[in-house]
């Protein structure tokens, strides 16, 4: 997350790299409706937004969410976001100290949230998440899903539980290898892996310099020239797609890309817990300046409240399998026993217990968006994706 200090540097190697987005979609709500910039996956219950709009009391106009940190951010900043969305969340680690750091989102009144006294410990003070939701030591958002991304593999084919990134390396899977074509995680995924194999010399796989930059990237694109990569994915489909028609074996990726690639054909795809770490990362929602001016702070603190309760947590850890924000979600399962079947409830389960042996690893680090040499990472992922 946002492990180092977003600072104007940055800010302008960001803004130097990308392009301003295009315009908003439209919904049929009513005008004084929050207007909320986010992907799919900060709903839970109907397709639509109406079960989040029915527990949050208010109206949801729902405008689906640049898949790009960079584009969202320029968007919001120099952009005509805070004219357009009331509240966002972000695209991950890092965007919530850009944001703020650039006058684009305010700081929370967290008394306004009457689930606040329900976060999870870590994002209290002295917790490894403290900081991801915080500018400057105030809060600036609010945590709805988090998740510690790992590898997925086809038990079926490989016959072995896999345990260490290796494998994604290993020269029997050249050709059924896939990473997501992204390099925050790619590249912090591997760090990782070169720093906890002793293959690399990296300090922090969250904010690397720029030598260890290239490090990384060389190591990938030997790899590459080999033809060890089937592909480097992008969405949740084509990963999940990847891996269901068995193009794929190994594949760095979203569990919720497993998820789906289990259900397709009822494969034995799983999530492993890597011994050397994983990238951890937290999606938030953000109230922005313009939302506030516009007068949509008791809006936005109701759409809050909601993304903190027990309820939101249940169904997102049941559907999509990310990680609930908040305690009390195992108290509100046995208190609605005919919300969730005993096979669903037992899915539930067994990935919570994968996701604290996840969390529980050493060598995790905070996904980054920002990291201080981000100009390297950037000019460097050129060169991955053109070899």
């Amino acid at each position: 997350m946002n492990q180092s200090e977003f600072n104007r540097r940055q800010f302008m190697a960001l803004m130097g790299a990308t392009a301003a987005l295009g315009g908003v979609g439209s919904t049929a709500y009513a005008q004084q409706s929050l207007k909320l910039w986010a992907p799919g996956i900060a709903k839970v219950g109907a397709q639509d937004w109406s079960d989040m709009e029915s527990q949050a009391g208010i109206g949801i106009n729902a405008i689906a969410k640049s898949a790009r940190a960079d584009e969202a951010i320029q968007k919001m900043v120099v952009g005509d976001g805070n004219a357009l969305y009331d509240a966002m969340t972000d695209n991950g680690g890092g965007m919530e100290d850009a944001l703020a750091s650039q006058g684009a989102i305010v700081t929370l009144d967290t008394s306004r949230i009457a689930n606040w006294g329900n976060i999870l410990p870590s994002y209290k003070e002295g917790g490894s998440s403290f900081d991801t939701i915080r500018h400057e030591g105030a809060v600036v958002a609010v945590p709805y899903i988090s998740n510690a991304d790992s590898l997925a593999f086809n038990h079926d084919v490989i016959g072995e539980e896999l345990t260490s990134w290796e494998a994604l390396f290993d020269s029997q899977f050249r050709g059924r290898a896939a990473m997501q074509n992204d390099f925050g995680p790619t590249l912090t995924n591997t760090a990782i892996y070169l720093k906890q194999s002793g293959k690399g010399s990296i300090d922090n796989p969250s904010d690397m310099t720029e030598d260890e930059v290239r490090q990384t990237c060389e190591f990938l694109i030997d790899l590459k020239k080999k033809g060890h990569f089937r592909t480097f994915w992008d969405g949740v489909q084509n990963g999940a797609d990847l891996l269901s028609s068995e193009e794929v074996l190994v594949s760095s990726c979203w569990e919720v890309i497993q998820i789906f690639a289990a259900r397709k054909n009822g494969q034995d795809i799983r999530y492993g817990t890597m011994k050397e770490g994983h990238q951890s990362w937290n999606n938030v929602v953000m109230l922005t300046q313009g939302g506030k001016d516009r007068g949509m702070e008791d809006a936005f603190y109701s759409l809050a409240n909601v993304y903190l309760s027990p309820w939101f947590g249940a169904q997102t850890l049941a559907g999509l399998g990310f990680t609930p924000q908040m305690e009390g979600v195992q108290d509100f399962v046995d208190a609605n026993p005919d919300m969730f079947d005993a096979d669903t409830k037992a899915i539930m389960s067994e990935r919570l217990e994968r996701k604290l042996a996840r969390r529980a690893v050493p060598g995790n680090s905070w996904q980054n968006v920002f990291p201080t040499n981000i100009r390297a990472y950037q000019d460097w992922w050129a060169r991955v994706q053109a070899a």
